[in-house]
């Protein structure tokens, strides 16, 4: 049965928004990352030139446009050649490889094309995904694989940090069930392409199939390419109540199904962020915390 719920226009979830960033060709040393990405050895008699890294939640809109950039393409190449990359995506995909463009490290080699480093991303990703503990969970939790994927794409961009990956995904599946809509402010950033830490409500009204303010259930697609934690977040979520979680500040994500305690939650959040209530932007901590939904001060 499902529980009384405040009125649309005062549930907040959270968001955090997020960039990341590609470097090609480069060595990155002192760099920390939340999940190590993993490294795709190169052919022996193959030296690479340079490398593509592909950080966890990259949208393929990103993706496509740093493969341009480490091919030395004019931008917009490695869009137009996905029709014609021969991609093994699953039926529900549609063609559409995004949540299939597996983070990982790739080398650039001299034969290179868009076509043959689409086709290594989506070929690592079914090796990640589709193994046994994987395919497993998909029918456990009584949803198909695409469906986990876009769940993982959003327990990617929401998670501030991996601890809380699957308490996120716990939310999702606990809203799923209640027949509450998701208001995930990630998808969206993913209907408007853009990376922010505010939305305002103008922005929940848009007509988009990824508005999940106005539309039930999941978005058509997933929102980002996530990487191995976030899937196992998606296929795996711990037992828990929860509705509603925000960050208040870095390293304090707090989670509750108590919609009065997660509102003082956001009270807090808010006192740590007036500037943003007067109508200056946010600084968040490097790396981002995620970031409620506030309305326009007035």
């Amino acid at each position: 049965m499902q529980t009384h719920i405040p009125p649309r226009s005062r549930i907040r979830l959270t968001r955090r928004g997020r960039l990341a960033l590609v470097v090609a060709g480069a060595v990155m040393a002192g760099t920390a990352v939340a999940v190590p990405l993993l490294t795709l050895k190169s052919v022996p008699d193959e030296t690479p030139h340079a490398a593509l890294v592909v950080p966890e939640g990259l949208r393929a809109s990103q993706v496509y446009d740093e493969i341009d950039k480490a091919l030395k393409l004019p931008p917009g190449s490695t869009r137009k050649s996905v029709d014609k990359a021969g991609l093994k995506l699953p039926a529900g995909a549609q063609g559409n490889p995004e949540g299939y463009l597996f983070p990982a490290t790739y080398p650039v080699r001299n034969a290179e094309t868009p076509e043959s480093l689409l086709r290594s991303m989506v070929e690592t990703a079914k090796r990640r995904f589709d193994t046994a503990p994987h395919a497993a969970g998909a029918p456990r939790s009584g949803m198909n694989g695409y469906q986990i994927l876009t769940i993982a794409s959003i327990v990617q961009a929401e998670a501030a940090k991996p601890d809380d990956m699957g308490k996120v995904a716990r939310v999702v599946f606990n809203r799923l069930d209640r027949g509450m809509p998701l208001q995930m402010d990630s998808t969206i950033n993913y209907a408007l392409n853009r990376a922010t830490v505010r939305t305002s409500q103008d922005d929940t009204r848009i007509e988009s199939p990824y508005n999940s303010y106005q539309r039930m259930g999941l978005p058509p697609t997933p929102i980002d390419n996530p990487g191995v934690e976030a899937m196992r977040a998606a296929l795996n979520p711990p037992p828990g109540d929860w509705l509603y979680f925000v960050t208040v500040k870095p390293g304090d994500t707090r989670f509750t199904s108590d919609y009065a305690t997660h509102m003082r939650n956001v009270a807090d959040f808010n006192a740590l962020h007036q500037g943003a209530a007067q109508g200056r932007s946010p600084r968040p901590s490097p790396g981002g915390p995620a970031v409620v939904r506030q309305r326009s001060a007035r």
